[in-house]
């Protein structure tokens, strides 16, 4: 069988970290914003205390919660992800902690499609969505030209035809 498997060496873009941040900021900014108007609402219309009290400390966890996200969680996420594609396999390898290691043969690739929000669209990145009978994977945060060459290389190797060809071709 499959008898040397070599570690997957390819890394994301270093621009993910700005991406993440600035999603990380957006998010966690509003939530911020409606802890804080909730607050105003219990101080003028005098709910009771113990509801000021509990979204002072959800305020204060949000708060922990956002410098962790926005200043730490993007580089080490950056930092830890690999990926690999061959003709036999798509390799992907994260974390630093709890390590994950996901091998998906390529004859059980049944999709691969590219996705882009607004603010990768502003970085010219793509995440990259591998889909299976049973489950999706995602390669995130990778350049434009890599995302897709790598779509071709995987519907390739994997056989996938494409629907918006022709009748009359034979897939690629």
């Amino acid at each position: 069988m499959y008898i040397n498997i070599n570690e997957p060496t390819q890394t994301i873009s270093k621009k993910a970290t700005k991406v993440w941040r600035i999603s990380n900021t957006i998010g966690h900014t509003t939530a911020l914003i409606l802890i804080g108007i909730l607050i105003t609402c219990t101080n003028r219309f005098d709910w009771y205390d113990w509801v000021g009290i509990v979204l002072y400390v959800l305020g204060g966890l949000f708060i922990v919660s956002a410098v962790f996200s926005i200043f730490i969680e993007p580089i080490y996420l950056q930092r830890t992800w690999r990926y690999q594609v061959d003709r036999e396999f798509v390799q992907l390898k994260f974390g630093k902690w709890q390590q994950q290691h996901v091998l998906i043969p390529m004859e059980k690739v049944e999709f691969v499609r590219t996705e882009q929000g607004p603010i990768m669209r502003r970085y010219d990145l793509y995440d990259l969505e591998i889909g299976t009978t049973t489950s999706n994977h995602k390669i995130p945060s990778i350049p434009a030209e890599t995302a897709n060459t790598l779509k071709v290389d995987i519907a390739t190797f994997a056989k996938i035809r494409d629907n918006n060809s022709e009748e009359g071709d034979i897939g690629a």
